[in-house]
C-alpha cells in the first residue's frame, strides 16, 4: 500500500499507556497528536476526563493483563464513558482463550459491550500469544458479542505485539464486519503500511511521529 502521511496519521490512536505517566505527558501526548493530526488519543483511565484538543478519546480497560473479573471489567468501561471516552479497548481474558472457553471470552465481552453503549468498543486478543485457531474463535466471540473492532495486542505481552499474519487471519474471519486496529511494536512507516495492507484500519502507535517521518522520507514528502 502506498499512502501519504495524512491519510495515514487519520487511521492512528496516538497512545501513550506507560504506567509512570504523568499530566504534563499526556498534554504533550495530545498537543503532538493535534500537530500531526491523528485520529484520536488513547491514554488510560485515570487521566479521564480531558480536553483532547478536537481528537478522539480511547481509553483501555482490563489492562494490560485481562484477568479482571468481568463486572470490574464492565464497571471501569462505564466510568470511562461517563468520563466522556469515545473508545473504550478491552483486554479479554488470555487464558480463558487458551484454554477454549469462548463462551465465556464472549460473555466477558458482551458485559462491556453493555456498558459502553454508544461508543466504539474494540477488543484486544493478544494475539502474539494465542494460536491460530484461537485468533479465529475469539474474533468470532467479539463479533458475536457487538464488538466494533478486533485489536492485536496491549503492547505489554512478552510473547509480542501486532503481525502481519495475525491482522491477515484477523481480518479474514470478521470480513468488513468489524475493525482490525494493529497494535504493538509498529514502529517504522514500512511496519505501519504493511499492517494497513494486511487489512487493518486503525494503529496503535506510541512512536507517530517517527512513524509518519519516515513515511514521509520514503515518498519524498
Amino acid at each position: 500500500m502506498s499512502t501519504d502521511p495524512a491519510t495515514l496519521a487519520q487511521l492512528v490512536d496516538h497512545t501513550l499507556l506507560k504506567p509512570e505517566a504523568t499530566r504534563d505527558d499526556v498534554a504533550g501526548l495530545i498537543a503532538e497528536g493535534v500537530r500531526l493530526g491523528v485520529y484520536s488519543v488513547c491514554i488510560s483511565p485515570s487521566f479521564l476526563p480531558v480536553d483532547a484538543g478536537g481528537l478522539k478519546v480511547a481509553t483501555v480497560c482490563g489492562f494490560p493483563s485481562g484477568k479482571h473479573r468481568t463486572p470490574v471489567k464492565a464497571a471501569e468501561a462505564a466510568q470511562s464513558v461517563a468520563d466522556g471516552a469515545d473508545e473504550v479497548d478491552m483486554v479479554i481474558d488470555v487464558g480463558a482463550a487458551i484454554e477454549g472457553r469462548y463462551d465465556d471470552v464472549q460473555a466477558d465481552i458482551a458485559a462491556v459491550r453493555a456498558a459502553t453503549e454508544g461508543v466504539v468498543l474494540k477488543v484486544i486478543i493478544e494475539s502474539a500469544a494465542l494460536s491460530d485457531d484461537a485468533i479465529v474463535a475469539v474474533c468470532r466471540a467479539a463479533q458475536a458479542a457487538g464488538a466494533d473492532f478486533v485489536k492485536t495486542s496491549t503492547g505489554f505481552h512478552p510473547a509480542g505485539g501486532a503481525t502481519v499474519h495475525a491482522v491477515r487471519l484477523m481480518r479474514e474471519t470478521v470480513g468488513d464486519a468489524l475493525g482490525v486496529k494493529a497494535s504493538g511494536g509498529i514502529r517504522t512507516a514500512e511496519a505501519a503500511l504493511a499492517m494497513v495492507d494486511a487489512g487493518a484500519t486503525r494503529l496503535g502507535l506510541s512512536g507517530t511521529a517517527a512513524v509518519l517521518a519516515g513515511l514521509e522520507a520514503d515518498a519524498g514528502y
